[in-house]
């Protein structure tokens, strides 16, 4: 993990020397150079978050035949888990597929979360309306309270548009835990540095964008089979 830490380090400072050399400002520079990052991330995870959008689809797909297997066999646990991944075998559907990139993002989260705690350089450094990229939220400023709410709203909308249908049941319990997670991100937020925030509601944005993307080119395909 320090390797990673200090991996990132360095490129974040790598990023920012070369924003810096265009933007003088270092209250616009590093705030750049934050977006930078992510999205340089963001593009380095396409494989991945285009496999995750295909996989979660697919399996959104069978959740009317999954649902028929569940109430077949609701009084044999075993079985219904059986036939569930013997459908999934036969769709080519792997339903741990769409968790990778999630898994991949959380070691990155926690290592830039001690690339901001050790970076000297954004303490008072504002950027648009944040004061303080180096400061948390105040429940006296409203307006640190912003990265925090965008945080929980943007991670709930990064769940929205990739939840099974409204009708079924495991849409339900999907919009439950997305509410939750939402709400737990808005907390842990508002304890984090503003920049770390501002990483995070800049990657659910590019997210959502390429979420959206990705949605309308399998649709697309599916159409045309």
């Amino acid at each position: 993990m320090k390797y990673l830490n200090d991996a990132l380090v360095q490129f974040f400072n790598l990023i920012h020397s070369g924003v810096a050399s265009v933007i003088v400002n270092k209250n616009y520079s590093y705030g750049v150079a934050i977006i930078l990052v992510t999205a340089i991330i963001r593009i380095l995870l396409i494989p991945l978050s285009s496999k995750q959008t295909k996989s979660t689809l697919k399996m959104n797909e069978l959740q009317p035949e999954s649902q028929k297997i569940q109430a077949r066999y609701k009084n044999d646990p075993q079985k219904s888990q059986e036939e569930l991944m013997k459908l999934y075998r036969e769709k080519g559907v792997n339903p741990l597929g769409g968790c990778l990139p999630l898994l991949i993002q959380w070691p990155i989260l926690i290592a830039l979360y001690y690339v901001f705690n050790t970076l000297q350089g954004i303490n008072g450094v504002s950027f648009l309306w944040i004061k303080d990229l180096a400061g948390t939220a105040n429940l006296r400023d409203f307006t640190t309270w912003i990265l925090p709410i965008l945080s929980g709203l943007t991670t709930y909308y990064t769940g929205v548009i990739m939840s099974p249908p409204s009708s079924s049941n495991q849409s339900q319990q999907v919009s439950t835990m997305n509410m939750g997670m939402s709400i737990f991100l808005v907390i842990m937020s508002w304890n984090f540095k503003a920049a770390l925030v501002l990483y995070w509601v800049t990657t659910n944005i590019f997210q959502i964008g390429q979420t959206l993307v990705f949605k309308k080119i399998y649709e697309k395909r599916q159409a045309n089979v």
